[in-house]
């Protein structure tokens, strides 16, 4: 008996030896790629930066989405609340704003007294926090259909890009817009 155990102990042993060879291995992989990736070197250079990751608060983001949700129901005072005092615009046609938030807002109150109903779908939204710059930026991917009280009917793919201050309120944003294809018929 006592030789089954032993025999067993070596066995088990060797298995152990032999996971932890594995394990290192694989713990290895990733360093040689990560060593391998470093000398690509790229056709351009970035002017901001290249450092990002994803360490914005989620309550960043809660601000940024209410944004949203108060353009889609209408509800600007809300919406006013989303911003910093002063706010930075480059809309998707070329438009510029650099100012109070309240003359961006008189402007955007205009063309959303124009629309009955607006419907947004997002598609996806990417926190990017700038590790140099400590700068916090959110994008977002989203589908937005606007029914004029006209009765016409506007939809659109757009990217947003959203510059949040510390306290998550936004800074600065940016649109880019394509207009959805009419469905055939």
């Amino acid at each position: 008996m006592k030789k089954i155990l032993s025999l067993f102990f070596v066995i088990a042993l060797f298995y152990a030896c032999n996971n932890e060879a594995d394990k290192a291995s694989a713990d290895a992989a990733p360093t040689a790629a990560a060593a391998e990736k470093s000398t690509v070197v790229l056709p351009y250079t970035v002017g901001f930066s290249a450092s990002f990751n994803q360490d914005i608060s989620d309550s960043a983001l809660l601000n940024v989405l209410n944004s949203y949700k108060h353009w889609e129901t209408g509800d600007m005072t809300a919406l006013a609340g989303t911003f910093t005092d002063t706010i930075s615009f480059q809309g998707w046609d070329g438009v510029t704003y650099s100012g109070p938030k309240a003359g961006l807002l008189s402007k955007w109150a205009k063309s959303r007294d124009s629309i009955s109903s607006i419907k947004i779908e997002f598609e996806v939204w990417l926190k990017s926090h700038e590790i140099d710059n400590k700068a916090d930026v959110i994008g977002l991917w989203y589908k937005e259909y606007d029914t004029y009280k006209s009765g016409k009917v506007d939809s659109a793919e757009w990217h947003d890009l959203n510059g949040v201050d510390k306290n998550g309120k936004i800074v600065w944003y940016r649109q880019y817009k394509r207009k959805l294809e009419e469905p055939k018929k």
